[in-house]
């Protein structure tokens, strides 16, 4: 789809280089320009078990695929000049330099778009481009409310185990770019997308965010349970001790489950017969559902409840997760600098 799309990714760590590896599923040509000096950082972000003399991690792989790689020193003169070679023939700059480091490498958009007038160009920082707050994921989680909101009242704030607003803020820039180029393509004018992790997190708290802002109800720490729905995020162990979860969305998937159940007589009570009576009685309701749900199979129910129509899941870890054959599809492999490396696809839609 972009094979004549050429990309300069001069990202580092997770938000940028995603961005970068999104364009190169879809056939564009992205060189990523590391520091000379420094590289990417993520390559020395390695598990334990990885190989301490390896280039790359798993981390860096995660992000980085089909790229091409250079590394420069934009305080070197010559590779300055190398650098602005690059972006004379590149259609897309993705960057997250440092406030200030534009300047001082005297690589401002201005000066950018004197090489290449219609070059687009893709931003990320942390707290807005005003600020020189240095912000890695778990900053953010914390500043933004979603750690305050993760976790239970035994465990206090927990940040979520992957680096998601990084991941948000990602998507952001991808729509941003995409927008600019059906921009470029109508008026030939060259626009700067700048996405901060601060506003992706933000605009991602949305019914949280309501719940508050209309009803100031600050958030406490209620695990996997959603404020507003229940039983929703309520764990539940079957006969093989597998744990399973519902997301009862409404009454009717409530009612078809109580019947299975054969405890159709819940649903009329006037403690459940509603999603707000449920949700203030939830306790109370998980227990009387446990006592049912103990006695029978994972596959038994799980099957049941998709015949029903009614939402429900087995809490599952990686590995049973990637034993999904359909799964492999998304799975993609390339060696960087000739070290095997495995990466899911960042691309969930599929063409129809």
């Amino acid at each position: 789809m972009f094979s004549k799309l050429i990309i300069v990714d001069a990202s580092t760590v997770l938000a940028g280089p995603s961005v970068g590896t999104f364009f190169a599923e879809l056939g564009a040509t992205v060189i990523k320009v590391e520091n000379s000096s420094s590289y990417d950082v993520t390559r020395s972000w390695k598990l334990p078990s990885e190989d301490k003399n390896s280039i790359i991690s798993a981390y860096f792989s995660s992000v980085n695929f089909g790229k091409k790689y250079i590394q420069l020193d934009l305080k070197n003169k010559e590779h300055h000049t190398q650098f602005l070679n690059l972006i004379k023939v590149a259609d897309i700059l993705i960057s997250n330099f440092k406030k200030g480091d534009e300047e001082k490498l005297q690589i401002e958009d201005k000066a950018l778009r004197r090489c290449n007038p219609g070059l687009l160009i893709g931003k990320i920082n942390g707290f807005g481009k005003e600020s020189d707050r240095v912000a890695y994921d778990l900053i953010l989680q914390a500043e933004t409310g979603f750690m305050s909101m993760n976790g239970t009242p035994e465990s206090g704030p927990v940040k979520m185990p992957v680096a998601l607003i990084d991941v948000l803020a990602a998507h952001h820039l991808k729509e941003g770019l995409l927008l600019a180029m059906l921009k470029k393509k109508d008026t030939g004018v060259a626009s700067t997308i700048s996405v901060s992790l601060y506003d992706a997190a933000v605009s991602s708290l949305v019914n949280q965010a309501s719940n508050y802002l209309m009803n100031n109800h600050i958030p406490q720490r209620i695990g996997s349970l959603h404020p507003n729905i229940a039983p929703y995020g309520e764990l539940f162990e079957t006969k093989e001790k597998d744990l399973i979860t519902f997301a009862i969305g409404s009454d009717s998937h409530f009612k078809k489950l109580c019947n299975y159940l054969k405890i159709i007589e819940l649903a009329e009570k006037t403690e459940f017969n509603s999603n707000q009576s449920r949700v203030i009685n939830r306790t109370e309701l998980q227990r009387l559902l446990q006592e049912k749900i103990k006695y029978l199979s994972t596959i038994e129910i799980l099957s049941e409840m998709n015949s029903l129509n009614v939402p429900a899941g087995k809490v599952k870890n990686l590995e049973e997760v990637f034993q999904n054959e359909e799964l492999q599809k998304s799975i993609l492999k390339e060696e960087i600098s000739g070290i095997p490396s495995q990466r899911v696809s960042s691309i969930a839609f599929r063409w129809e």
